[in-house]
């Protein structure tokens, strides 16, 4: 036995298990203590996480498995084709450990670099919250500074309520008489004889216009104003019947106005409908069928009724002269025994119109056309037609 002393490591070496000692070759890396965990980092802590070491050693043992499996089930094989085998073993297995067990890196960088990105998304995305939280904040502030400052500055303070003018002393009426004065009085012409006309035409005007309050008003004689008036006025429609005291009211100057403000009121679309009433046949002559072509030509719908020859029941009933305006208001006449027209009448109650209105569709009903009435005429004439002869 040699009893030379063994040389002693180095004074300035550490202890066992020290940095850069031979038992831990893999730490002589100086320490990072205290570094900061960063991505840049990361990488570097992370670039080989299977040391090549356990590597080989796993490689070996493999080797070693595949030596001794090799030469327990083939033990005829040569030394070397046995050696041979479980070297390609181990190359096998490191090379596996190396391709599968390694995390692609490339992989690690884009996923590392994808939540990166989605990071800073996501603080973009809180900012921008952030920021229309407070522009929303601060608009609402401005728009409660600006109400106010309106009701402060620009609208002005309620002023007291100024009491009202006393209303106009009422100017009391105690008759038509004096309501139509106070009217001449104020529309006086100046010449004594027109204030009495504007008088009497005033108190004569509201005269029917304080009777039309009970829906009836008459006046003596025949009044055309009134029937041109109310054919301006109609909106809806004008059922009219013309008896034979009306024969020579036709040829006269009120009976142009009456057609023309018919024809207006036909151009404005109210249908208007005259049915004549005849006492006996012996009217059916030229003259009537002439009459009725030339309503028949303003568009105006025309019938013709012989009273004799009605059924029964439409025999009963008036045959005066009457003209129904929107099946609201009556327009009569009536007649003496001589049948002179002695007094007009506005009626406007609804069971009178009502009834006038039956009267009109019964008439209208059974009266002749004016192709029939045509054909009748010409058989009048040819003597073929003998029903009220005699």
């Amino acid at each position: 036995m040699s009893t030379a002393q063994t040389p002693q490591p180095d004074a300035t070496a550490g202890p066992p298990g020290a940095a850069g000692t031979p038992e831990h070759p893999e730490d002589r890396t100086p320490e990072t203590s205290g570094a900061p965990d960063t991505p840049a980092a990361r990488p570097a802590e992370r670039a080989d996480p299977v040391p090549w070491r356990r590597r080989l050693l796993v490689g070996l043992v493999a080797g070693l498995l595949a030596w001794g499996l090799a030469a327990l089930l083939s033990p005829e094989d040569g030394a070397a084709r046995q050696l041979g085998a479980a070297a390609l073993v181990a190359v096998a297995a490191v090379a596996v450990q190396h391709l599968v067990l390694v995390p692609d890196r490339a992989a690690e960088e884009r996923a590392r670099r994808a939540e990166s990105l989605l990071a800073e998304t996501a603080a973009t995305v809180r900012g921008g919250l952030r920021r229309y939280d407070e522009l929303q904040h601060g608009l609402t502030r401005h728009t409660e500074d600006m109400k106010q400052l309106v009701e402060t500055r620009l609208v002005p303070p309620p002023r007291p309520a100024e009491p009202e003018p006393p209303a106009p002393p009422l100017v009391r009426i105690e008759s038509v008489s004096d309501l139509a004065a106070n009217f001449a009085e104020v529309l006086s012409p100046g010449l004594p004889i027109l204030s009495t006309f504007v008088r009497l035409e005033m108190q004569r005007v509201i005269g029917h216009l304080s009777d039309l309050t009970t829906l009836t008003a008459e006046c003596p004689g025949e009044n055309h104003d009134w029937m041109l008036t109310l054919t301006r006025a109609a909106e809806k429609s004008i059922c009219a019947t013309s008896t034979s005291v009306d024969r020579t009211f036709w040829n006269s100057e009120p009976a142009s106005r009456y057609l023309h403000a018919q024809a207006e009121a036909i151009e404005q679309g109210v249908p208007v409908r005259r049915l004549f009433l005849l006492e006996s046949a012996r009217e059916l002559d030229d003259r009537l069928l002439r009459l009725c072509e030339e309503q028949q030509v303003l568009h105006i719908e025309v019938r013709v009724a012989v009273l004799p020859e009605l059924p029964p029941h439409l025999l009963r009933g008036t045959t005066n002269d009457f003209i129904v305006y929107d099946e609201a208001v009556s327009f009569e006449i009536d007649q003496d025994l001589r049948d002179v027209n002695i007094r007009t009448r506005l009626i406007a109650r609804q069971d009178h119109v009502q009834d006038r209105m039956k009267r009109f569709r019964e008439l209208w009903e059974a009266g002749m056309s004016l192709r029939e009435l045509e054909v009748r005429v010409d058989d009048e004439e040819d003597g073929t037609w003998m029903v009220d002869r005699g």
